[in-house]
């Protein structure tokens, strides 16, 4: 089964100094029918404007992800991190047994866009740690998070793996699925094709029952796929 979450379709709030769009319930916006998807339990999709961002929050047994897409994150935490995350960067905190922390757009000017993603952990009481990275620039599938941080990947807590997929004008790519296993395709820029599905710019994927997929880009791409557990 293959479902296609269109951009449009996601809940939104615009704040004035932040524009968010939620893959799943967040905040105000609820639907029963996205709670989540394995794993997954937020995917917002966020423009900041110059000089904004969120104050000193907590948060508490989450693996939390961010990608920066254009501009520059400022980070600070309770575990002692100061930190600036620029565009193409991952950023993963496991906020476990507690964390406070503030995200700020480091610019004045330019407006800040991102993904931030969360992961439930796999078990509770995780002890807070924080860690960023910029892969290469490279063509094709890239490996960012793992549960055993191979290739290079950043770590994290869950029986998952998160690819960045790079994709060319008509370049074609295939994936086999192991059985019992969901996969999530985030669009993050251009056209793609999935089975014959197509989407475009922030649609996603939901996949489950599946044994592989046939993937072809319409357009230069990126997408970032994720390979989750059954539940």
């Amino acid at each position: 089964m293959i479902y296609l979450r269109k951009a449009q379709d996601r809940g939104h709030a615009n704040h004035g100094w932040l524009d968010s769009y939620h893959t799943f319930s967040f905040a105000s916006y609820h639907d029963a029918n996205f709670m989540g998807f394995s794993a997954l339990r937020v995917i917002n999709e966020d423009v900041i404007d110059g000089g904004q961002g969120f104050g000193t929050h907590p948060h508490k047994d989450m693996e939390i992800l961010t990608y920066v897409l254009s501009g520059t994150v400022e980070h600070e935490d309770s575990m002692g991190n100061k930190e600036q995350i620029p565009a193409g960067e991952f950023q993963i905190m496991s906020a476990g047994t507690g964390v406070r922390h503030s995200e700020y757009n480091a610019s004045k000017e330019v407006p800040l866009h991102l993904y931030q993603i969360w992961i439930i952990p796999e078990k509770t009481g995780i002890e807070p740690r924080y860690a960023q990275r910029r892969f290469d620039d490279v063509q094709g599938r890239q490996l960012v998070l793992s549960p055993d941080a191979r290739d290079g990947s950043l770590k994290v807590f869950q029986d998952m793996t998160l690819s960045r997929w790079a994709l060319k004008q008509g370049e074609q790519g295939a994936v086999e699925i192991e059985a019992g296993r969901r996969i999530w395709i985030q669009v993050v820029k251009g056209d793609v094709t999935v089975n014959g599905e197509k989407a475009s710019t922030s649609d996603a994927f939901a996949v489950w029952d599946e044994a592989a997929l046939a993937i072809e880009a319409g357009s230069d791409a990126e997408i970032l796929l994720f390979d989750l557990p059954a539940v």
